[in-house]
């Protein structure tokens, strides 16, 4: 198999994989926060496999996807204003070699966009009580939360690199 016909197969079956994991926020809703997050694995799986342009497609191809066919848009919209282009932008943070720049991009990003759903999609998202919390505790709560979702990431990338990946390209 060519370079480029692989990394073509492996961004349309990540992109399938991704629109299948948002799928199945409209099966298990109570879920749906977590579904979102694990659809941004497949964004993953492409940087490391195919590179970021590949990731971006992965990302485009299933928002597109995703907003025209799934009757439930919220997940839809977590992953489009976060978790679909964050893989990229982590990606690209971590090439700085200070741990400083490195997180400050990251935190920028998670902010920029968590003030973004929380302004203009906070009904659609959050429960009436999430909603009730004073602002800086809610905005203190997700950022907590980002952290140990990036580091969690992190550690799922190093398992899918280690163990998944190594393993894959052999059998190529």
């Amino acid at each position: 198999m060519s370079k480029k016909t692989r990394r073509i197969t492996l961004a349309a079956v990540f992109t399938a994989l991704t629109v299948i994991s948002l799928y199945l926020t409209n099966i298990l809703p109570t879920v749906r926060l977590g579904f979102a997050a694990a659809a941004s694995l497949f964004a993953v799986a492409a940087v490391i496999e195919t590179g970021i342009v590949s990731a971006i497609f992965v990302f485009i191809g299933s928002s597109v996807i995703s907003a025209l066919l799934l009757p439930d848009k919220t997940a839809v919209l977590l992953y489009v204003l976060f978790f679909g282009y964050y893989p990229v932008i982590k990606s690209l943070a971590e090439k700085f070699r200070s741990k400083l720049p490195n997180w400050a991009l990251k935190l920028v990003v998670f902010e920029a966009a968590f003030t973004l759903i929380w302004f203009l999609f906070r009904s659609l998202i959050f429960d009436a009580k999430v909603l009730e919390i004073p602002v800086l505790l809610v905005y203190l709560i997700a950022t907590l939360a980002f952290l140990a979702f990036d580091i969690g990431l992190t550690r799922l990338i190093g398992f899918y690199i280690y163990r998944i990946s190594k393993n894959t390209r052999k059998n190529i």
